[in-house]
């Protein structure tokens, strides 16, 4: 079987000096893997024109497919268009594509094209558009020296949109009919990777070599893959998949198809689906739990209200906590979270609740209550669960993870879960 050549160039002086730290080759990467396609070599250089030339020139002899990233902005410093067509001996022309695109662009936002956008609409002459369906600079794909180039934006969700909708597919037609590859993708949330592996080398005594595992963190989330290259590895992919999806139960919060949801994303689709409304009461996360579930389209169908008390003050004025309950057990305790998550319920005549105390740091704590305490309470009016933890890390790490973590916990109450997380040992 011929493996299909792919090579990476990237592009920017601020890769170059650190500035910024090279993404998007890895996300690169891993979509190809999803093909089970490696790259073969990879090079970054600076804004230098002979340098890319001379790069362009020596790769694409050496490669089925070169991906150059970054360089096609509307800037000086942007120039790869101009040595894509110098290292193919092209000419740069105006694009008509190109520039309806920027026409377009610039409408929408109601601002002028402006003489260096005109510039994203030069291109090497005969080159075929890339959409770019965010992003001012479209990309562009040609074949040189026997070589497939596909140029893209150095923006990392311009690209990956252009990488998932455009140039895969591209890539895929390429396979020769004896490539084979097939992964399975688990969106998991409460394990981390030591955890997961010592669960599976304990059920699977003797796991087989046919079956590819792997695993990338991507908090507060665990992808869990599982690949085959055999088509006659099927049937075994079919039941190792069932076997991990019942080891590690409600864990797994999908199969990924394309772009892994937000657990935020995974509640709104269960409060829908039962015709119900949730509301938040948060204090340590000022707001995070209500901001992930309205950032998404369609969520003012299922959400009520959003309850930031970061005063005990305000948690008394708000949703009618008491005085004597803060005075007796203090704000980031069980007693208060109960209800801040009923008086929310109460005020906002939502189905369920979130409600959330805590102290993210890094000052405030005390040897009863350290910094990275909190108290989560979830559920129904008639049914309020809580439970405390201890998540020590950075403050924004703290927050991330409580309201990760009420969310996971208000989703298994949604789907009837009697299971309790790994990250818990037992619920209130």
């Amino acid at each position: 079987m011929k493996r299909l050549r792919i090579q990476l160039l990237l592009t920017g002086n601020e890769l170059m000096i650190g500035d910024i730290i090279d993404s998007n080759s890895a996300m690169i990467a891993q979509q190809l893997k999803d093909l089970g396609i490696e790259v073969q070599r990879k090079v970054t250089v600076a804004d230098d024109l002979s340098y890319l030339v001379d790069e362009i020139t020596h790769m694409s002899q050496q490669a089925d497919i070169l991906i150059i990233n970054g360089g096609l902005g509307p800037t000086v410093d942007d120039l790869t268009a101009q040595a894509l067509a110098q290292a193919s001996n092209t000419q740069l022309v105006e694009n008509i594509h190109a520039l309806v695109h920027l026409t377009t662009w610039c409408d929408k936002r109601g601002v002028a094209l402006s003489h260096p956008n005109l510039k994203q609409a030069m291109l090497p002459e005969n080159c075929h558009v890339i959409a770019n369906p965010v992003g001012s600079a479209v990309g562009f794909t040609t074949r040189f020296q026997h070589c497939d180039i596909y140029c893209t934006p150095g923006v990392p969700h311009e690209l990956k949109r252009m990488m998932t909708q455009e140039i895969m597919p591209h890539i895929a037609q390429k396979l020769t009919s004896d490539h084979y590859y097939q992964v399975i993708r688990l969106q998991v949330f409460g394990y981390g990777e030591s955890s997961i592996q010592k669960l599976i080398d304990k059920e699977f005594k003797n796991w087989s070599e046919n079956i590819e595992l792997g695993f990338r963190a991507a908090m507060p989330f665990l992808e869990v893959k599982l690949a085959i290259k055999s088509n006659s590895d099927e049937k075994m992919l079919t039941e190792y998949h069932n076997k991990i999806r019942s080891l590690l139960g409600e864990h797994v919060l999908a199969n990924i198809k394309n772009e892994p949801q937000t657990l935020a994303e995974h509640v709104l689709t269960l409060l829908k689906k039962q015709s119900l409304k949730i509301t938040t009461a948060e204090s340590c996360t000022g707001g995070l739990i209500a901001s992930l579930l309205t950032n998404i389209a369609g969520s003012s169908q299922v959400f009520e209200a959003g309850f930031v008390t970061y005063s005990n003050q305000m948690k008394t004025a708000m949703i009618d906590v008491s005085p004597s309950t803060l005075d007796h057990h203090g704000a980031v305790s069980e007693a208060v979270v109960i209800e801040m998550a009923q008086g929310a319920l109460k005020k906002s005549n939502a189905d369920v609740a979130i409600a959330v105390s805590g102290i993210a740091g890094p000052d405030g704590g005390s040897a009863e209550k350290p910094v990275g305490s909190v108290w989560i309470a979830w559920g129904e009016n008639n049914e309020i669960k809580t439970q405390y933890f201890c998540i020590k890390g950075s403050r924004k790490y703290f927050q991330t993870m409580v309201a990760n973590r009420a969310l996971d916990l208000i989703r298994r109450v949604l789907i009837k879960s009697d299971e309790c997380p790994n990250y818990i040992k037992s619920i209130h």
